[in-house]
């Protein structure tokens, strides 16, 4: 039932392939069309994340008040968040919209057969390594010190780079102020989560880490642009 959706996003991505001389850079190009896409849900999601800061006194007085009772701390907050014509979950908008693109990116390079057709763009890849290619199998079929393995390499080192920055922003935003409205297991948690995409292309095709690596990239730049004249919260 999703063949045709799976072609028309293979037929798209060869579609830019051709131009660009690769499908690498068809993957950016689309990853990139993607995030400009969903911008006016980013832009929301800034926009949500400064009404939470600036209600942050009050989220700490409403659960200092109703911290035993969380069915009327529950009430209360969705109130509060009523009147100021907000919601809480603004900030997972981009995130899960982000969910059916990516679903359909991995279908296509994993999918032997699109639409009863051979996958040609499995026959395809970046300096030697098929971009429906794993780490593990590039490992296995060339070894670990390879000029393939050393494609995955690099690949996790940018990796690596953008989680880092994008855990320091976290960490930063959270010694402002953001930590008093957060559980306290969620505020332990939330530094590491940028680092489970190294686990994500560990097991994804190579293709998808693409897809991850610009996506998070643009996370960390539209993140520095919307939320730099954020107000601090009172």
């Amino acid at each position: 039932m999703f063949d045709p959706v799976l072609g028309l996003t293979a037929d798209l991505i060869a579609a830019l392939a051709g131009p660009l001389g690769s499908t690498a850079p068809a993957i950016v190009l689309f990853t990139v069309a993607v995030r400009l896409l969903l911008l006016p849900l980013s832009v929301m999601q800034a926009r949500g994340e400064r009404v939470r800061r600036r209600l942050a006194p009050r989220i700490r007085k409403l659960q200092d008040r109703h911290g035993r009772d969380p069915e009327r701390l529950r009430r209360e907050m969705a109130a509060l968040y009523a009147a100021e014509n907000a919601s809480p979950l603004a900030g997972c908008l981009p995130g899960l919209a982000q969910l059916p693109f990516f679903a359909v990116m991995y279908q296509v390079f994993v999918s032997s057969t699109i639409a009863g057709q051979a996958n040609a763009l499995l026959t395809h890849g970046l300096f030697g390594v098929p971009l429906g290619q794993q780490f593990a199998g590039t490992v296995a079929g060339f070894g670990l010190i390879s000029g393939p393995s050393l494609v995955f390499a690099g690949l996790f080192l940018l990796l690596l780079a953008v989680a880092v920055i994008t855990s320091r922003r976290i960490r930063r935003t959270m010694a402002e102020g953001d930590q008093e409205v957060q559980p306290a297991a969620l505020r332990g948690l939330m530094p590491l989560l940028p680092f489970g995409t190294l686990l994500a292309a560990a097991v994804l095709p190579l293709a998808a880490g693409i897809y991850l690596l610009v996506t998070t990239a643009w996370t960390a730049g539209e993140r520095a642009v919307l939320y730099r004249v954020s107000p601090s919260p009172a």
